[in-house]
């Protein structure tokens, strides 16, 4: 099962939830040249929605953040495994951290249709160096 691992690091924003307001984070991300691994979107009580970006450079994104006025929180740590989709990629994973005792509090993943996955796997922070060198990052 070939599958790599990441640490990688994400940050809020949040926004009125609205037509156009995800785009036009995108667009200001793109335009600032921030490259992304991963992006999710959750609603947030009634009127607000969350928006996570995980950017390949994290440190760019706080420093563009800051020139813009963006606010953001974070950063905040998530594990991303990319592999090959097959039956059981992911029991694996989850086998190793119930074995060292960890909880496994959010996930969120995607297959491409074409046999590969993208997972993001979020543990809370007091367990995620613990996490990581379960899975040997």
């Amino acid at each position: 099962m070939p599958f790599t691992i990441k640490r990688v690091q994400y940050f809020y924003t949040m926004v009125r939830d609205q037509p156009g307001e995800a785009y036009e984070l995108l667009n200001m991300l793109a335009e600032m040249g921030i490259n992304q691994l991963a992006f999710s979107v959750i609603p947030f009580g009634p009127n607000s929605t969350q928006l996570a970006i995980f950017p390949e450079d994290p440190l760019k994104l706080i420093h563009e953040a800051k020139l813009s006025d963006m606010n953001i929180d974070g950063p905040h740590h998530a594990l991303l495994i990319q592999g090959d989709d097959e039956l059981g990629a992911l029991a694996q994973i989850h086998l190793r951290l119930h074995e060292a005792n960890i909880n496994v509090y959010a996930t969120s993943g995607v297959t491409d249709g074409r046999g590969s996955y993208g997972y993001l796997v979020y543990v809370k922070e007091d367990d995620y160096e613990r996490a990581a060198q379960t899975l040997e990052v």
